[in-house]
């Protein structure tokens, strides 16, 4: 699959044009393909989904920018702005789940689509980012959860 992975992101970038507008069959062709393969929801993660205790195993990640993440973060979280997610990709580590959030959850998401076409399987988008957590206890969402997490 990475060899697939690395092959799609060759090719985006070797066939991507400066005019966006205009379609390149290759391209459409390499995401078709990702899309199909990759599993509904693999990429996704709900705070209630994480034992307390296994926050602490977690590589948090706040993809928003530097103001933000100074104001309110998620302890333990470390700053790697959505559009840096690629170019910061070393500082990801391999080896553990890695949670990305935002406010919402839509920008991480654009971060961890990228990484993800790059092979990295263990990065997950936080579904409803810092404020969903928040509102769903935080690290002890896993413990006030009444109904199965999911959409």
């Amino acid at each position: 699959m990475k060899t697939c992975l690395i092959a799609l992101f060759a090719s985006l970038s070797l066939l991507a044009a400066p005019a966006w507008s205009d379609e390149n069959p290759v391209v459409v062709d390499a995401l078709s393909g990702y899309m199909d393969f990759t599993e509904y929801g693999s990429s996704l993660i709900w705070p209630e989904q994480i034992p307390k205790d296994d926050w602490k195993k977690v590589f948090i990640v706040d993809a928003r920018d530097a103001a933000q993440y100074a104001k309110e973060h998620i302890p333990g979280a470390v700053n790697i702005e959505w559009r840096q997610a690629v170019a910061r990709r070393s500082e990801i580590p391999a080896d553990r789940m890695v949670v990305m959030y935002c406010n919402s959850g839509s920008l991480s998401a654009q971060a961890v689509f990228a990484l993800r076409l790059l092979g990295y399987d263990n990065v997950k988008v936080l579904q409803d980012g810092i404020e969903g957590w928040k509102a769903k206890g935080g690290f002890e969402a896993n413990t006030r959860v009444t109904k199965p997490a999911g959409h």
